[in-house]
């Protein structure tokens, strides 16, 4: 089973905890989040990580590094109630919970910073250790940190860590500006890595799927940590967070159901992005979950539904095409299995995908296509209101989520796409619409978190029950 046990709800939590923000995206914050995190492992403390924002790639690394599967805080989504029963939900028990932030500490939607790793800290409480780029700079430092420490009421800056350092001459004249002129403890620095441990490409990091030897990497990065950080200040800042608050829900409101129903997801170097709150919705409406994989020739059990996250196709046409998947995608269709995809699930459905270089056969459940950009062609969050008959969502019904995808999709000339959803922000698939629809199979760009959904695991669940039911 996926589904966490319920929280306490009567009695204040201490949890120790830390968020680990940047003055910006590229700060170095991943690498201090990945290192730190596999460095108490190795110490053996039950580390529970967690990703500020809709981030799939890092949220995976982290896991991997932690070695437990790390869950998604965003405000966007989930509201102060939510934010603390999900971090309850996933960090009771352990001996630390560690956040990493995205972006610059307090750039949200506006200019007032809604949505922010600073708002994710006020509503958890949590100290924030930033991490500092310190490239050609040194007495600047104290200034940026000292301004950071001041800019926002309730964010409690509990150190630094100093970045990119040139050496111990440098790492000395920044020590000394920081602890002249601020209150703020400098808890490490680190020296420059290159390269850089963990390649990017056009949606971030690479995946571990696809990258060899990630385990060597963090343990690097584990011993460049013990080797330049104050671990027990950086514990003693974590311990330093107050209880949360008395009366915080159960994630999951109401026991779970029985299992009455068999719905796969798809889970290999093709499809991987999911919320691992999405397919604990699925178990907890009465689903018994079951991992498959379109890249292996292995038989997949009987299923009543199927779900396909997101992912990287694009790079895995070769198997996709020596395999059985594609034809297993185009037979369960046709029966009326109910199947949801979204983003790299929608791709693989479509009758091709371009690329610069070839045109890769798909499964054709879909008659479109989609072709592969040099830039996003959706990148953000995405409001949305159903506004067709999809077995998955209410008409009527309104939602939030996010999409980040190079690819847009090509529709047959001439005729309208039948699109479930009005996106009131986003890109979606044209002209502001969202989710094709063809008999039970649901397919979207956008990415939707369960709890900011709450009706869809209850549908997709019945929907499932119905198709059985059929058969």
């Amino acid at each position: 089973m996926l589904t966490n046990p319920e929280h306490p709800t009567t009695s204040p939590a201490a949890i120790p905890r830390l968020l680990l923000a940047g003055l910006s995206g590229g700060a170095g914050k991943t690498i201090l989040s990945l290192g730190l995190a596999r460095a108490l492992v190795a110490d053996g403390r039950d580390v529970r990580p967690f990703k500020k924002g809709p981030d799939y790639i890092d949220a995976q690394w982290l896991s991997l590094a932690a070695g437990r599967p790390a869950s998604n805080l965003d405000p966007f989504f989930l509201g102060p109630e939510a934010l603390r029963s999900l971090f309850l939900a996933k960090a009771a028990g352990g001996d630390i919970a560690l956040a990493e932030g995205n972006r610059g500490l307090f750039d949200g939607m506006d200019v007032a910073g809604s949505c922010s790793s600073a708002e994710l800290a006020r509503v958890l409480e949590m100290p924030v250790i930033l991490a500092l780029d310190c490239t050609k700079m040194t007495r600047t430092a104290a200034a940026v940190i000292q301004g950071v420490s001041l800019f926002e009421p309730g964010v409690h800056l509990a150190g630094v860590v100093l970045g990119r350092t040139a050496g111990e001459r440098h790492r000395a004249i920044l020590r000394q500006a920081i602890e002249y002129y601020t209150d703020v403890p400098v808890l490490g620095a680190l020296p420059k890595i290159s390269p850089d441990p963990i390649p990017e490409r056009h949606m971030g990091l690479i995946s571990d799927r696809e990258y060899g030897g990630h385990e060597a990497v963090l343990d690097n990065l584990a011993r460049i940590m013990r080797e330049n950080l104050d671990l027990p200040a950086i514990l003693a800042a974590a311990q330093s967070a107050p209880p949360l608050p008395f009366g915080i829900p159960p994630l999951w409101p109401g026991p779970a159901r029985p299992a009455v129903v068999d719905i796969g997801y798809v889970r290999d170097a093709c499809l991987w992005f999911y919320y691992p709150e999405n397919l604990e919705a699925l178990e907890h409406a009465g689903a018994r979950l079951h991992e498959v994989s379109l890249l292996s020739p292995a038989p997949w059990p009987d299923l009543d539904g199927l779900y396909l996250g997101g992912g990287f196709p694009e790079t895995q046409a070769k198997g996709l095409n020596a395999n059985p998947g594609l034809a297993r995608l185009r037979e369960l269709h046709q029966k009326g299995l109910p199947i949801y995809a979204e983003c790299g699930g929608f791709m693989v459905l479509c009758r091709s995908l371009r690329t610069p270089d070839a045109e890769l056969p798909m499964a054709g459940v879909l008659p479109v296509s989609t072709t592969l950009c040099a830039k996003p062609q959706g990148l953000g969050y995405v409001e949305a209101e159903v506004v067709g008959d999809t077995p998955f969502h209410p008409r009527g019904g309104t939602f939030r989520g996010h999409e980040f995808h190079y690819s847009h999709c090509l529709a047959p000339e001439g005729g309208a796409l039948p699109l479930a959803l009005r996106l009131t922000r986003g890109s979606g698939m044209a002209e502001g619409g969202d989710g094709y629809v063809l008999g039970n199979t649901f397919a979207s760009y956008t990415h939707l978190h369960a709890l900011a959904c709450p009706w869809w695991a209850d549908r997709f669940v019945a929907a499932a029950a119905a198709y059985r039911a059929k058969q």
